[in-house]
């Protein structure tokens, strides 16, 4: 309340929208253990809704999340996303839009419950000349003010991608620094990775688990091609001796040789059609970019901690902690530099 009274008017609208948004999901959710019980819920949810009992159960005593009271109520929202983030970034550098928000700090992306509002509001920064992505999100985490339930948004999803959505999430609940999305991301990133290693290594379908496998190749591959054109792009921005127009010509060509190298990745991967098409099939530009970064630039860097800590899920959160205390260019540069000591030992 404080908040939207020290507030101008815009933002005012957008904390009414967000306090309608919450309010919408957590005034129609319904326990999932009635909602099994009841003979009018269809096969297929019930099943899904089995699976993450299980994986909630899993995630609490293999990877030392705090599942608790989480995801055992379900909520449709009645669309296929349950925010849209606008992301905004200068045309010529990496340099994000951030925005202030009570308890998670500053954030590079600014969340609506409606797309429509979204995009409005993305059109403002894009008439100002910024590079400007709306990103469709299946789910987020309330940080432990809500008890967050089950969506529409993502309930549907095969087994492998569900464990990752809900190992993710409750990685958020288990660690977060305000202001640094970057780290946030790629912490839960790693942490629900690892999770579903795990979890198809209890015993759970091997078919399930190769195709995982294949699938984690391929994001890895998508990732690597994303953040290799990244760099070259870094590389135009920060060249003073060229003139604006010039690396707006390079930015165009970087971008179109991305397009053109995924072209080849497919053919790599013998497939015509992949789940990175529709991507691809959109307009490329900074803010887009940096989404990927936002989840993975700083992955490697985790996972060469938690290959330090054994395995071990606790001593990996001590570890990240003491990290997470560490000023922001500090604790991303020794994530960095874990990274740089795994690949060479």
């Amino acid at each position: 309340m404080l908040a939207v009274i020290l507030s101008g008017c815009e933002e005012v609208g957008y904390y009414r929208q967000a306090i309608a948004g919450e309010y919408q999901i957590l005034a129609h959710e319904k326990p999932i253990a009635k909602l099994i019980d009841d003979p009018a819920t269809p096969p297929k949810l019930k099943s899904q809704f089995e699976k993450v009992l299980k994986l909630r159960q899993f995630a609490k005593q293999e990877l030392k999340e705090p599942a608790d009271k989480l995801y055992v109520k379900y909520t449709d929202v009645h669309r296929p996303y349950v925010v849209w983030n606008v992301n905004v970034a200068s045309p010529l550098s990496f340099e994000s839009k951030t925005w202030w928000f009570l308890v998670v700090g500053r954030a590079s992306y600014r969340g609506y419950f409606n797309e429509s509002a979204a995009r409005r509001y993305a059109e403002q920064w894009k008439k100002r000349g910024w590079d400007v992505y709306v990103d469709g999100i299946q789910t987020y985490s309330t940080l432990g003010w809500f008890r967050d339930p089950l969506l529409n948004t993502f309930i549907y999803e095969r087994e492998a991608d569900l464990a990752d959505i809900i190992f993710h999430e409750l990685g958020h609940r288990r660690l977060f620094v305000a202001g640094d999305t970057d780290f946030n991301e790629a912490f839960a990133t790693t942490v629900a990775a690892e999770g579903v290693r795990r979890w198809y290594k209890s015993g759970h379908d091997p078919k399930e688990y190769e195709l995982y496998l294949t699938e984690r190749r391929q994001e890895n591959d998508f990732v690597k091609l994303v953040l290799a054109s990244r760099d070259q792009l870094q590389a135009v921005y920060s060249n003073d001796a060229l003139p604006d127009i010039e690396k707006l010509r390079r930015k165009a060509e970087i971008i179109g040789e991305l397009r053109g190298n995924y072209a080849k990745l497919k053919t790599r991967w013998g497939v015509k059609k992949s789940g990175y098409d529709g991507w691809f099939s959109e307009p490329i530009n900074n803010a887009k970019l940096n989404t990927i970064a936002a989840y993975y630039e700083l992955e490697p860097g985790f996972q060469a901690v938690l290959r330090a800590q054994g395995g071990d899920m606790e001593k990996f959160y001590d570890a990240i902690s003491k990290l997470a205390k560490m000023p922001l260019d500090k604790r991303h540069a020794a994530l960095t530099e874990a990274a740089a000591a795994s690949s060479h030992s």
